[in-house]
């Protein structure tokens, strides 16, 4: 009898351990960003000399590939960028207007053309202005066409190949893509990056960036 009651105490001591191991991965490990420690020439080097804006912020840098309509990227700049700029974090933002999927249309033409301006000006009042109006209803206002412009066309198609280059040098590292996308550099100068599609991710981001959570 007495060594049933130890094994039955056992197995629950392990069954608490293996609850309290997975809550633990599942609240919080899971979400936590990953250092990036492969092909990290070659990603800075993608996202610095790609089209993205930014506040002019002096403080730390994070990239963010979003594209306009992303539901998650909308609500990343809506709660975490006030925070993030007024702690004098550089937001720069990788706008992309999707490719089409099987003949199912990704992006609209105002969307190419404001993406193609944001590459070639770095314009981030137009950017916050973009960001201001209803996606469906935003019209470029003022900006040339980016269908039928060669060389437009040419900058919007280099932000999907920056997206196609950009998936496979972040899977090495453990790093699922998907919009948004993020990646910074800490204060001890690990490059580190996330899909930071879900809000879980958001308390890590705030405090490698040097944010309290």
């Amino acid at each position: 009898m007495k060594r049933f009651q130890l094994w039955a105490i056992l197995a629950l001591v392990v069954a608490l351990a293996g609850a309290g191991g997975f809550a633990w991965w599942n609240y919080d490990l899971r979400w936590r960003p990953h250092t990036i420690t492969k092909h990290q020439d070659e990603i800075a080097r993608i996202l610095e000399t790609s089209g993205w804006v930014s506040p002019g912020k002096t403080g730390p840098k994070v990239y963010m590939v979003s594209f306009r309509s992303c539901p998650d990227c909308v609500r990343f700049k809506a709660e975490e960028f006030p925070l993030l700029q007024a702690a004098d974090v550089d937001t720069r933002v990788i706008e992309i207007a999707r490719r089409d999927l099987n003949g199912v249309a990704k992006s609209t033409p105002a969307e190419r053309a404001t993406v193609a301006e944001l590459w070639l000006t770095r314009s981030w009042p137009l950017m916050e202005q973009w960001d201001d109006a209803p996606a469906a209803a935003w019209t470029a206002p003022g900006l040339p066409p980016a269908d039928g412009d060669m060389a437009r066309t040419a900058v919007v198609e280099a932000g999907r190949k920056m997206v196609d280059d950009l998936t496979p040098l972040l899977r090495a590292n453990g790093v699922r893509f998907a919009y948004p996308t993020l990646v910074w550099w800490t204060k001890d100068g690990k490059m580190r990056a996330c899909a930071c599609d879900r809000r879980e991710t958001y308390k890590h981001v705030r405090r490698e960036l040097g944010l309290a959570s």
